[in-house]
């Protein structure tokens, strides 16, 4: 009995996103930067969101320089009101989204490690961090299934921090990236009758993000003390998040909705941390 696989070529558009629209927030650095450019790669029109014109501007001519075709606006998330108003000019300039990616998010604030007192968090960091990481992802899906049509899909960027506990990261940062979770599971049960498809990503530690102080380079030290958390050794690397980011909102996803996956190099399967 065949199992309805039958080239190389089948088992390539699997991974295809040819015709697809795909809106990414976050998209001008790190992990939407490098989501954004596996959609070009697989076929789809980008179109990449950031609050940073000059680093979106530079993302959209990345993309065109590899052969893709991107677009770009300036949008921030944390913004009430902003998420619709962006995807109805993509809607009016480019086209109906098919795809639309939650990625957008920030650190701040300390963990409890070292400097990390709950009693000393400030009211503006919190704030920010939820603003963002949480209103920011609601604000992106709900946009998202206003304009979304059947066959629609949505993939929200969490993280393991928010899987488990994490002295790496911001008391605001975990609460948020859990809180997103079961976000993601109860928007997934409503949108499914809609044939609309929400999954999410967490990423464990990666090289070349700007969370936490905006800069893609990390030292040596920081490194190891991520990589002692981490079962395979050390950090991902940004080629190694593309393929989930790529697999959960393309066919080769077509019956997965309300889950999650962990891109952490074992990191969530410990019960614990050196820590």
């Amino acid at each position: 009995m065949s199992t309805g696989l039958q080239t190389a070529s089948d088992l390539a558009g699997l991974f295809s996103l040819r015709g697809d629209i795909v809106v990414v927030t976050g998209a001008s650095s790190g992990i939407g930067q490098a989501a954004a450019e596996a959609y070009a790669a697989a076929g789809a029109t980008v179109v990449v969101l950031g609050r940073s014109e000059a680093r979106v501007t530079d993302v959209v001519s990345a993309i065109a320089a590899a052969g893709g075709t991107a677009h770009g606006f300036v949008a921030d998330v944390s913004v009430r009101g902003a998420m619709d108003e962006v995807l109805a000019r993509v809607v009016d300039e480019v086209g109906r989204p098919t795809v639309v990616v939650a990625n957008a998010g920030i650190a701040g604030g300390a963990s409890y490690r070292a400097d990390g007192r709950l009693a000393d968090y400030a009211d503006a960091e919190w704030d920010e961090v939820v603003a963002t990481n949480l209103t920011g992802t609601f604000e992106t899906v709900r946009a998202a299934a206003r304009v979304l049509e059947q066959g629609g899909r949505i993939l929200v960027t969490s993280s393991t921090a928010g899987m488990r506990t994490d002295p790496m990261v911001s008391y605001a940062y975990v609460a948020t990236k859990a809180a997103i979770l079961n976000f993601v599971r109860q928007t997934a049960l409503e949108l499914a009758p809609r044939g609309i498809r929400v999954n999410a990503v967490a990423p464990g530690p990666f090289k070349g993000t700007r969370i936490g102080d905006g800069k893609t380079e990390i030292s040596p030290e920081f490194e190891a003390e991520w990589a002692s958390t981490i079962p395979l050794g050390r950090m991902g690397t940004m080629p190694e998040i593309q393929g989930p980011m790529l697999f959960l909102v393309s066919p080769a996803s077509a019956f997965v909705t309300g889950a999650i996956l962990a891109v952490d190099g074992g990191a969530v399967a410990l019960s614990h941390t050196a820590f």
